[in-house]
């Protein structure tokens, strides 16, 4: 693993916090230009990553803290050293959502085209930030004999990172053909409502999450032998239900 990729004096670059970097930008400049589409402005498009990625970061920082408490209670100061790693998706995730809701408010925007517009870089973004999880050594897997060796943990382990990375990947990918075709695979009848694209990479991220968290090895049982994670991930995927139902009554399009 390489969690420092070089210094320079004092200045100490990490390979996490380049990586995070790297997903703000291409991001950014991805769904800025797919904007006019939805008929967003590219100064609305910045604005809106701005505020989902300060509000995403904190929460991310804060649910991570609290699912690894036990550390953090004696190490209060690396609470703030987000260039080690340390964000967790679901906390990320609510917090993006819940700063989208309030600029759609504060703007007066209709919410579902941008929840559309949004959810492949949510994907896209998930996926080069394990990359840097992997660089880190964080989200690690369970022993296996034909793994990758970890130094920092002095095992062959499962890459989940890189799971995570080719299966949130693939997630962008399909998400952006359905953008491209304006319908979701369940929709027979031409155009989907507006909001399914994002309820669709509601299920795919639950399950693809929810499937390597099997092979986790930072993964502490939580009940019935599933992980903290693994509830949340069925609270999302229910979540993307429920709201399928209510855009179903209310079908407004982009």
């Amino acid at each position: 693993m390489h969690p420092i990729l070089f210094t320079i004096g004092s200045i100490t670059i990490y390979s996490y916090g380049v990586m995070l970097a790297l997903a703000v930008l291409v991001c950014t400049y991805l769904l800025s230009n797919d904007a006019k589409r939805y008929h967003i402005s590219q100064e609305t498009a910045y604005d809106l990553v701005f505020w989902c990625m300060v509000g995403g970061f904190i929460a991310a920082r804060i649910f991570y803290v609290f699912l690894v408490w036990d550390y953090y209670k004696d190490n209060l100061l690396e609470i703030l050293m987000l260039q080690k790693g340390g964000l967790a998706w679901q906390g990320g995730f609510l917090g993006g959502v819940l700063a989208g809701v309030w600029f759609a408010r504060s703007k007066k925007l209709l919410l579902r085209p941008l929840l559309d517009l949004a959810a492949p870089y949510i994907a896209l973004g998930q996926a080069i930030g394990r990359i840097g999880c992997f660089f880190n050594g964080c989200c690690y897997g369970k022993p296996v004999a034909w793994g990758i060796y970890y130094p920092t943990h002095g095992a062959r382990l499962y890459p989940t990172q890189l799971f995570e990375f080719a299966g949130l990947f693939i997630i962008f990918l399909i998400l952006k053909k359905a953008q491209q075709k304006g319908t979701v695979p369940w929709n027979t009848r031409g155009q989907s409502p507006s909001g399914f694209i994002f309820i669709f990479y509601l299920w795919l991220a639950a399950i693809e999450r929810f499937i390597v968290e099997f092979y986790r090895g930072d993964a502490i049982p939580f009940w019935l032998g599933l992980s903290l994670a693994q509830y949340v991930a069925l609270g999302v995927f229910i979540t993307g239900l429920v709201l399928m139902m209510v855009f179903k009554i209310s079908p407004r399009r982009s």
